[in-house]
This record gives structure tokens, C-alpha cells and sequence, in this order.
């Protein structure tokens, strides 16, 4: 350190190791060099978990990354999915889109490859259409500054990652097709169970988590084969692969794939594979184009999620899950009538039939609380319920639930997604809205409450209000996340039931 830096040193102005060299990391297929940050965590950016999955690797399995010699340089983020720019609340700072997109981000606090800190691994959002590791509210530098390892994983989106077509079963030695997007998840996994120990993290004591399409692909890891043994925590926020709509049966998922493919003049795989990814990307503008997502394709996702949770099929793993206090809208339930009871009622007797006064019954109260309630529960909250429900029923592991209410500042409402920057502690990345000193102290207390639950497999500790344990069926355990937070027993279980008696009823 010369002089100037001792001097600083001296006053306390430097909390960063001293040494300026960047930090470089060894892993299976070569090393990497990142990125010294001022707060003295290391991070780098863009490494290949995969092979590019273009040309002939279209559609299939993802493939083991090519080694390289000497230093890869791994300071900025890889390409982003092929994806249409859908959410307007999407910010990247990776610079391009790209058909090759396999790459992910680490971000470390470890000092040594010696430290053997917990992991975690989050899978971005956005309706398994849009979203990146590069997006400033899953920046990993907060999370690794609480000495967790901490990393984002880009996989494949829309038609490239959850197209399923009768050719592409045909040749793939599974006899599946479909799910290619947490087939890249899963390598992803399985790359960390290689790796990480290079920069300071522990595979035996890997979280995966994620947001929305990041949750539903928490709960298909879960009950993949191919991500077995691999976790030891999970993190879901609004989301599940076990709603009210579950995932599509290989053969329909195949046939809704060819008829596509035929509308878009591709009728054959080898016409899809020579398809420019932007020219194939473009389709996904058409009226009539399907919206791709998880399949229950028999390989990837063996059977329904419903099914194999009951029977606890499932990784045997803490889990840490919930939902936001406005998943949705009421004008979703009554589209531009008024919310008055009565048009309510209308709404619900469109919907339910024979079954309205059920409804009615379990909707009850305010009507715009109702309505909103509904929406929210049809569209994901009632499908993270389940999960959560069922978890706590055949896992024999602690299960902590969640009730996010806090709206940002300005709103009103929790809305989808608004949780995420509070919880991994990156609300200065969103220049937005105007947070105040309670916003921070709810993100501070949110994110010791997920570390200490990547730690140790439950988020109680020093100073916190008590989070207790969750359970199946009725008068749940739950922490609302507001100011102030506070435990508190589920006031929804009407709805779930009710929501539960129209699955059994279909």
C-alpha cells in the first residue's frame, strides 16, 4: 500500500482489502477475473455455465461450457434471453440479447476458497417470457455482504426455452421435450455444485430462490431429477407450479408446439432450427402466438407437481415462501363495472355458476378487498399457497410463510413483484420511487430475515420479531413483512378452501 493509502487506512476510510489485484477464481473450465467492489466484495459477471445453445444446441439439453486458456475477463454481464421488451418495470445492464445467453453472475465475500459460505442461487422473473441476472433489483453485492455467496442465473425464455414439438421429443434420448429453460437452471445447479467452492461457497449449503416465474421455477427444481441433491433451501416469493391451471401434459404441450410451428411457415424442426432467433423471436409478436411455459413433459417435471408434493416426492428442504397483499386487480374479477356488491355477485355467478354463493361466502367483506383478494388468489397467490400448505403436510422440514403489505412509496397496494427490491436490499438501484427511512428499515429487516434463513434454514435472530413456523390446513402461523412487521394467524383460509373444493370439483 504506498503512502497515500496507508494515510487513508489510517482514518478508517478503507474497508476494502488492500491488495489491488483483481480477484480471479479457478473453476472447471478455466479462470476467471472479476471485479474488486469499494464495499471489498468480489464479483464477477458473464461467465458460461453452457454451451451456446444455437444452431443444432437449439432446443436441446444444455451442453458442457468449452474450456478457454489463460484469464477470462469477468467484468460485465453475459447477453440476456431472446425475449420482447414485455414489463416496463424490467431494467438490464447486460448491453444485448442474445440466442446465446447461458451465463451467470457470482457475487462473493469469501477471502478465501477456504470459507465455505452459504450459496444463493435466484432465479430472475417474468412469466418465463422476459428477464435477466443482469437486472438491478437481483444485484447479488447486498446479499454478499450479509457473507453469503450469491448468484443469478440467466435461462432460456418463450419459444427458445418451452417449446415442445413431437420431432424434438422424438429425438431427444428422454423422449421430452419442452422444458429446456430449467434444464438450464438445473445445469446452472450442477455447475455450482462443481465450482462454487472456488469462490468461497459451500454446495452442501446452496439456497435457490426466486420472484414470480423464479418461484414456479423454485418449486420444478424441487421435483426435478436433475437438480437432486443439489438444494438445501428454498425461497419462493409469488409463485407456484401448483395453481388452479397446472402444467400442460406433454402431448398437449406437443401439439399446441406443431401447430405454431406450421402457422409460422416452420412446420418441420429442421425449418425451426434455421430460423434467424430474431426472425423466430418476431413470432412471438402474432395475435395468435401461445404463451410457452413449464410443461409437465415427464423428464424434467415427471408427473403434476400437485400429485408429487402430496406424495412428498419433493426435496426434503426448509422452505421460506408467500405472497404480496395485491397480487392483482379487482378489474380482472369485474373488468369496468363498479366494485358494488352487486356487480360482484354478477362477476362471481359468470364464474362460478352453482357454485356463487360459495364463493360469495368465502369472498365476503369489503368488495374491492374481495375482488382484489380473488384476482390475486387466481392468478398466483392461491398456487403459493398450496405449495406451501402441502410442503409443511409431506416434507417434515420447518416451512415459514409470508404476507408481504407494504406498498412503495406513492402506491397503494403491494403489487406483484414490489417485494423483491426490499428483500434482497437493493432499493437504491431503483431511482423511482422517493424511499423512505421506513422503506429501508422494512428491507433491512426483510433481508436478514432471508439471510439468516440461507444461513441456518430459518429466518429467526438477534433482534427480529419472532417468525414462527408455518402448518397445513386451517389457522396457519404467517409473518406479515410491513412497518411493523408482526406475527400474526392466516385470515384467508375461506378462500383457499373455497379455491380448493373448485379444483376437486373440475
Amino acid at each position: 500500500m504506498n503512502k497515500y493509502g496507508l494515510l487513508l487506512a489510517a482514518f478508517g476510510v478503507i474497508a476494502a482489502p488492500s491488495f489491488a489485484a483483481a480477484p480471479r477464481a479457478t473453476t472447471a473450465t478455466g479462470v476467471v477475473e472479476g471485479t474488486l467492489e469499494a464495499s471489498g466484495v468480489a464479483s464477477y459477471k458473464g461467465i458460461p455455465f453452457a454451451a451456446p445453445p444455437v444452431g443444432n444446441l437449439r432446443w436441446k439439453a444444455p451442453q458442457p461450457a468449452q474450456k478457454w486458456r489463460g484469464v477470462r475477463k469477468a467484468g460485465h454481464f453475459g447477453p440476456r434471453a431472446m425475449q420482447l421488451p414485455l414489463f416496463g418495470d424490467m431494467v438490464f445492464r447486460s448491453d444485448s440479447v442474445s440466442e446465446d445467453c447461458l451465463y451467470l453472475n457470482v457475487w462473493t465475500p469469501a477471502k478465501s476458497p477456504k470459507d465455505k459460505l452459504p450459496v444463493l442461487v435466484y432465479f430472475y422473473g417474468g412469466g418465463f417470457a422476459a428477464g435477466d441476472g443482469s437486472e438491478p433489483r437481483y444485484d447479488g453485492a447486498s446479499m454478499a455482504a450479509k457473507g453469503i455467496v450469491t448468484l443469478t442465473v440467466n435461462y432460456r425464455l418463450n419459444i427458445f426455452g418451452f417449446l415442445a414439438h413431437p420431432e424434438l421429443t422424438a429425438e431427444s434420448p428422454h423422449k421430452a421435450s419442452g422444458n429446456y429453460g430449467l434444464m438450464d437452471q438445473a445445469a446452472a445447479l450442477q455447475w455450482v455444485a462443481k465450482n462454487i467452492a472456488a469462490f468461497g461457497g459451500d454446495p452442501a449449503r446452496v439456497t435457490i430462490a426466486g420472484e414470480s416465474a423464479g418461484s414456479w421455477s423454485v418449486s420444478a427444481q424441487m421435483l426435478s431429477p436433475l437438480a437432486k441433491g443439489s438444494i438445501a433451501g428454498a425461497i419462493g416469493e409469488s409463485g407456484a407450479l401448483l395453481g388452479l391451471e397446472p402444467p400442460q401434459p406433454l402431448a398437449a404441450a406437443e401439439k399446441k408446439g406443431a401447430a405454431f410451428a406450421a402457422q409460422i411457415g416452420a412446420p418441420t424442426l429442421a425449418a425451426l432450427r434455421a430460423m434467424p432467433a430474431q426472425q423466430l423471436l418476431d413470432t412471438m409478436k402474432r395475435p395468435d402466438a401461445p404463451w410457452f411455459s413449464a410443461i409437465q413433459d415427464g423428464y424434467v417435471l415427471p408427473r403434476s407437481p400437485v400429485d408429487m408434493y402430496a406424495a412428498g416426492e419433493q426435496a426434503k428442504v426448509p422452505l421460506l415462501a408467500g405472497w404480496n397483499s395485491q397480487e392483482g386487480y379487482y378489474k380482472q374479477v369485474l373488468g369496468e363495472a363498479e366494485p358494488t356488491p352487486e356487480n360482484f355477485g354478477k362477476a362471481l355467478q359468470a364464474m362460478y355458476r352453482d357454485r356463487a354463493p360459495a364463493a360469495q361466502q368465502a369472498y365476503s367483506g369489503d368488495v374491492l378487498q374481495a375482488a382484489n383478494d380473488l384476482a390475486g388468489d387466481l392468478f398466483i397467490a392461491h398456487g403459493t399457497w398450496k405449495w406451501i400448505d402441502t410442503h409443511a403436510r409431506t416434507s417434515g422440514q420447518p416451512v415459514y410463510r409470508y404476507y408481504y403489505s407494504r406498498p412503495r412509496p406513492g402506491q397503494t397496494g403491494a403489487g406483484h413483484s414490489v417485494e423483491i427490491e426490499y428483500a434482497l436490499g437493493n432499493l437504491p438501484s431503483n431511482k423511482v420511487y422517493s424511499w423512505t427511512a421506513d422503506d429501508f428499515a422494512l428491507s433491512a429487516q426483510m433481508q436478514d430475515y432471508f439471510a439468516n434463513f440461507i444461513k441456518a434454514g430459518n429466518p429467526n435472530g438477534a433482534g427480529l420479531p419472532e417468525w414462527p413456523r408455518a402448518s397445513s390446513g386451517m389457522g396457519s402461523r404467517l409473518m406479515r413483512l410491513d412497518v411493523p412487521s408482526a406475527a400474526m394467524t392466516a385470515t384467508d383460509d375461506a378462500h383457499h378452501a373455497f379455491l380448493e373444493q373448485q379444483r376437486e370439483s373440475k
